[in-house]
């Protein structure tokens, strides 16, 4: 599994309960966030040189691209050049948002370049549901998640402000598209109403591994506790502390350092 940075830690928490039995290695290319402001192209290569890496020296059943820009820019590319199985982040949340709407409209929320790739408007398109989608972004969650403020008047505030345009809209469900928000779903949920559902593409994505594993029948069939590995691009006292605190005890370990040859 791998990220830019810290939300996919919200994909790897949702895995590490629905799949406990399964071992897990976690790269957090810090080193090199943020992702969204590069050139599609670049980060169709950090992915590609990432996910070599975890199949070539993890040997690695599964690849999770625990990143939403990843997942737009990259995800074909690795699936057609790597052998196992490779999951986003985007169509499972997408899928499980139109199977979920009752009035047919559905709003995503995500980052600036997430949701100006289109990724989201052409995975609801592809389905043909006939949902009528509103996409917001919303610049300065994902800085108040990783200082830790989730509950602030300050973040409720700006919820307020960026939720407006899909609280307009109608929807009755609302799209996390974005790894870190979950941990901003319950100021979400008071700015949308208890009428609106928050799907989270975190726990949707550990669904559709645990599908894939079912069905392809390589999923560990033991009582006994995965292994859990942390690799960091940056700085990995950081990403120790800060991944503590969104992740939980697990990540309470040793960091391992990788840099990564541009």
């Amino acid at each position: 599994m791998f990220d830019s940075g810290f939300g996919g830690l919200t994909v790897a928490r949702a895995v590490m309960d629905l799949l406990p039995a399964e071992d897990l290695v976690y790269v957090g290319d810090t080193g090199r966030y943020p992702y969204g402001p590069r050139p599609l192209d670049e980060v169709r290569r950090f992915a590609r040189q990432i996910t070599s890496t975890l199949v070539s020296e993890h040997d690695v059943k599964l690849v999770v691209v625990a990143c939403n820009t990843a997942s737009a820019a990259a995800l074909d590319d690795l699936r057609f050049s790597f052998e196992v199985p490779i999951v986003g982040v985007i169509g499972p949340g997408a899928r499980s948002a139109v199977s979920v709407t009752r009035n047919g409209k559905v709003g995503v929320i995500g980052t600036v370049g997430t949701v100006s790739s289109g990724a989201y408007q052409r995975e609801v398109a592809a389905l043909r549901s006939g949902v009528e989608l509103t996409c917001a972004a919303c610049p300065g969650f994902v800085e108040f998640v990783e200082r830790g403020d989730i509950a602030s008047e300050q973040v409720h505030v700006l919820a307020e402000r960026l939720l407006d345009p899909v609280r307009r809209a109608g929807v009755d469900t609302l799209l996390l598209g974005c790894t870190h928000y979950p941990f901003l779903a319950r100021t979400i949920a008071d700015v949308m109403g208890r009428d609106v559902v928050l799907v989270s593409s975190a726990d949707e994505t550990a669904f559709e591994v645990l599908a894939i594993l079912r069905d392809t029948g390589i999923g560990r069939r033991t009582p006994a506790k995965g292994a859990h590995r942390f690799v960091s691009s940056g700085d990995v006292e950081v990403f120790r502390e800060l991944g503590a605190r969104l992740l939980g005890p697990e990540l309470d370990v040793d960091v391992e350092s990788r840099t990564w040859s541009d």
